[in-house]
């Protein structure tokens, strides 16, 4: 049985190849269920022009487009960064199983999260949805290594939420 180290580890080999990539942000993101991957991706905001591009969301859309159906029920999302909330939602709706993550918000540079602090679990439970399980620093070091730390200085030509 492949374990949650193991498909985190594709995720941030996704976020390394999107780091060489002209307009993606180096977010890789699983999708699996039963230790079958789904799909698979990065974020794309940048690349498609989309705001709503998050890793996340191009990969709930690949793996439900895949599927030919809108529940991913027993399927396991896995992000190298905390999902945001529009992420977290998305997760919701397509009743996803289990959140996976690896660096959380505090470990990174606060121009990838909203203003304000939203904790995942807080829109699970807003949502009623008491039957999906969030875990967070999975290899959250070498996922943290993808991202700017709090306080660097990040050029403004890379600076998003800001």
């Amino acid at each position: 049985m492949l374990n949650d180290a193991y498909f985190m580890r594709r995720a941030i080999a996704i976020a390394r190849e999107a780091a060489r990539t002209p307009g993606a942000v180096p977010i890789g993101c699983v999708i699996a269920r039963d230790g079958v991957v789904l799909a698979e991706g990065h974020n794309q905001t940048g690349m498609d022009h989309d705001p709503t591009a998050h890793a996340e969301i191009v990969v709930i859309r690949r793996a439900c487009s895949g599927l030919a159906e809108d529940d991913l029920r027993g399927a396991t999302l896995y992000s190298t960064l905390q999902p945001c909330g529009m992420c977290s939602m998305a997760s919701v709706w397509a009743k996803v199983r289990h959140i996976v993550y690896g660096a959380e918000r505090n470990q990174v540079h606060q121009m990838y999260f909203e203003d304000r602090h939203f904790d995942t679990m807080d829109f699970i439970r807003d949502a009623f949805r008491d039957d999906i399980s969030v875990r967070g620093g999975v290899l959250a070091e070498e996922c943290a290594d993808l991202y700017y730390k709090p306080g660097d200085q990040v050029p403004e030509d890379e600076q998003g939420n800001l």
